[in-house]
């Protein structure tokens, strides 16, 4: 790209000016951790006029929000164990993403429920019943048809037709229902950041809160060692599974949610995402998920996660072996341990009622605690949800704080990329580079002319190219090959993916940084 640097531009020069700049400075808010809530909370509060320092110990998206489903769903899960008001945030905050925030990461998947010898007529019909629910939360939350079409029943050979991997022996046909998709979570974060930055918040990665009060916090850069102190008027703790070890009296129950990674060919070329019933669970299903760069995301589970918290989670075999026996019970197809081609684990950062229910009966209602010293924490909910938690951490802090800041502006405030569907299904760029990059992916496809290389795939096996990589340090604030590889794109849930393509991404972090 040529000219001027983009306001919302993140990379390693402007991560040093702007930390260099802090010490001086006395901003209106702190927020601590840049996962999907605390991007979404740096952009809620900077949006708002508000001065804001973003900082977290490692990488955008580092942690649980980059292990999700990758889904935006309307919440007909939580209608169905009485949660109707969560039910309800979750499918307008799913139809704020899919029409006006961010169109281009989020669009409609459909979802076939097989009928298969293990589903009763009775559990059909309970799930046709909640398909109707789903389809009425969707009516309220004014989500038109034209973007989540109609559930309906499917005949055995459409649904076979959608997912050519199920076992046709005993099928009676399907139930299609419609749900949003995130094309990626790790670049639903990207852009909330990088929006924020265009609002003037300071976004900085490596950067770990060490000490945290209610006027700010002691950081230290994991980049040099050095320790800063921050001054601020009101501080936003959101930093997820990790928040109970920065304030007092915060406890958090984590679950683990595991998802497999399957190749697309393994599962017959799924063109729609399946909802499988676990059997002897009642009405709680494993996922499907087929995502557009040949592979297929299987999960998830909802297991205790106690002890130390770990920076990445890993899967049990356990798990792995679970999910398995769950795919195998409606596939035709034998998929074995051997094809599982990757695996990842994600943390939920439950609260802690004390009840000593199962993390799966948990509540996923998100809660914001105000501390002694008034450091403002949110945690709970789910990446959905983000926009919401992210809004009621800092009305939160505003008013313990008196801050002067406007209305929430962040239900109609469009990320960086997202454009109408008209607009965006113009653009000159090929289709896969408009979901994930929306209005910009002109401008990545323009990298190629100076350099005809980075339009080459990094893998032969992979569709990300180098412009991709290249974008991410001059853009992204990518500053290593794990944040490439790991983060802005997705290369690295396959480790032998990972592997291969590491050396190209070393060798690209410097010549894309000088430019």
């Amino acid at each position: 790209m040529t000219g001027p640097e983009p306001r919302t531009s993140l990379n390693a020069a402007r991560r040093e000016r702007e930390l260099a700049a802090l010490p001086q400075e006395v901003v209106d808010v702190l927020v601590v951790g840049l996962g999907a809530t605390g991007a979404g909370a740096a952009l809620e509060a900077a949006s708002r006029g508000l001065s804001v320092a973003a900082v977290d110990a490692h990488d955008l998206a580092f942690g649980t929000s980059r292990w999700s489903s990758k889904l935006i769903h309307g919440g007909l899960r939580y209608l169905a164990s009485g949660q109707v008001d969560v039910a309800h945030e979750s499918a307008v905050e799913r139809g704020v993403l899919m029409r006006r925030t961010a169109p281009h990461l989020v669009r409609a998947l459909p979802f076939v429920l097989p009928l298969t010898p293990l589903v009763s007529r009775r559990q059909a019909a309970v799930a046709r019943a909640g398909m109707r629910a789903g389809d009425l939360l969707r009516l309220a939350a004014r989500t038109p048809r034209s973007v989540l079409p109609r559930p309906r029943r499917l005949s055995p050979v459409e649904t076979l037709r959608l997912a050519p991997a199920l076992r046709p022996h005993g099928l009676r046909g399907g139930l299609l229902s419609w749900d949003g998709q995130l094309c990626d979570d790790a670049r639903l974060v990207t852009a909330l950041a990088r929006t924020a930055a265009g609002h003037g918040a300071r976004v900085l990665t490596r950067c770990r809160a060490v000490e945290l009060r209610g006027d700010g916090a002691l950081v230290r850069d994991e980049l040099t060692g050095r320790e800063i102190t921050v001054r601020a008027r009101s501080v936003v703790n959101a930093a997820g599974v990790w928040a109970g070890g920065l304030v007092e009296g915060v406890r958090l129950r984590p679950s683990r949610g595991t998802h497999l990674v399957l190749r697309a060919e393994t599962l017959r070329g799924l063109s729609a995402g399946m909802h499988v019933p676990i059997p002897g669970r009642g009405a709680r299903f494993m996922l499907v998920l087929p995502q557009g760069d040949g592979r297929v995301y299987v999960g998830l589970t909802d297991e205790p996660a106690d002890g130390p918290i770990p920076d990445v989670p890993e899967p049990t075999e356990g798990e792995i072996g679970f999910l398995l026996d769950v795919l195998g019970s409606a596939v035709d197809v034998p998929v074995r341990r051997a094809d599982v081609i990757g695996a990842y684990a994600g943390l939920r950062p439950l609260l802690d009622v004390g009840n000593g229910r199962d993390t799966a009966d948990i509540s996923r209602r998100h809660a914001v605690l105000t501390s002694r010293d008034g450091v403002v924490t949110i945690v709970g909910g789910k990446l959905t949800t983000y926009r919401r938690m992210a809004q009621d951490a800092v009305d939160a802090a505003v008013e313990a704080r008196g801050l002067a800041a406007g209305p929430s502006r962040t239900a109609r405030l469009p990320l960086v990329g997202a454009a109408s569907r008209a607009r965006l299904d113009a653009l000159d760029a090929p289709a896969r580079l408009v979901q994930r990059y929306g209005t910009e992916a002109p401008l990545l496809t323009a990298l190629g002319v100076q350099d005809p290389a980075l339009l080459e795939p990094v893998l032969p096996n992979l569709p990300v190219t180098g412009a991709e990589l290249a974008w991410a340090v001059r853009h992204e604030g990518a500053l290593d090959a794990g944040d490439l590889l790991d983060r802005r794109t997705r290369i690295g849930l396959v480790a032998a993916d990972r592997e291969a393509a590491l050396p190209a991404a070393e060798a690209l972090l410097p010549r894309a940084a000088l430019h």
